[in-house]
């Protein structure tokens, strides 16, 4: 059974979503702060973690930037929960590295599909080789470098996301939308644009280090790794 930890500081909403997680079958702890949280996962790693970004103290966003810092807690999925639904704010979070972001009020059949489409994600990651090698490029999904020969590409958590999905699908066609889908976690409009963005900065950082031409387009559909 997955485990949950639930960080909200309103305790009407926590008690909700942990009534609704326990009926889905998964075992859930709520927490009011971030202090909480992080004395529990000393305890016990959860499968995944729901954080609210309008915390008492600190808020989501320092939370998240700390456990992404810590190589003991860094690849356990969060989605981020807020009142906040502007895109700047969806964009700050999932740069930082969540997996997903649901903004109040939500359904909470909404909540669970989000949950376990993060969950699903996070399984096929950790099911597969550790190591990817394309010709001389060398990916370490645990040690999440990038190497060319001798030469390290220093991506940001976001670039390493989408070289790893391309490089786990080598030789395949990847749409815009699937990857907007797998790396970013949802779908919102201007999504051609996101992707394009990084893969530019991605083939940048390549190309410095020697490797060029690895990441391909595929006209009116999205990109591959040959």
């Amino acid at each position: 059974m997955s485990l949950i930890y639930c960080v909200e500081d309103d305790i009407g909403i926590r008690e909700l979503i942990s009534c609704a997680l326990k009926s889905g079958g998964y075992g859930v702890q709520g927490f009011e702060t971030g202090r909480e949280l992080m004395e529990n996962l000393k305890k016990d790693i959860p499968s995944l973690i729901l954080l609210d970004i309008m915390l008492s103290g600190q808020d989501g966003f320092t939370i998240l930037e700390a456990l992404k810092k810590d190589n003991l807690y860094k690849d356990i999925p969060i989605i981020m929960l807020t009142a906040k639904s502007s895109e700047l704010d969806k964009v700050k979070g999932l740069e930082m590295g969540a997996d997903d972001y649901v903004t109040k009020p939500f359904g909470i059949m909404e909540l669970l599909s989000r949950i376990k489409a993060v969950l699903r994600r996070s399984k096929v990651t950790n099911n597969t080789s550790q190591i990817i090698s394309i010709d001389k490029l060398v990916i370490d999904l645990q040690k999440r470098t990038v190497f060319y020969g001798e030469n390290e590409a220093v991506l940001t958590y976001k670039e390493f996301e989408l070289l790893s999905y391309l490089g786990q699908h080598k030789g395949k066609a990847v749409s815009r939308d699937m990857l907007m889908l797998n790396v970013w976690g949802f779908d919102y409009e201007g999504e051609s644009r996101t992707v394009d963005a990084h893969i530019k900065t991605l083939r940048q950082k390549l190309e410095n280090v020697g490797c060029s031409d690895v990441v391909t387009t595929v006209r009116g559909y999205g990109y591959k790794i040959v």
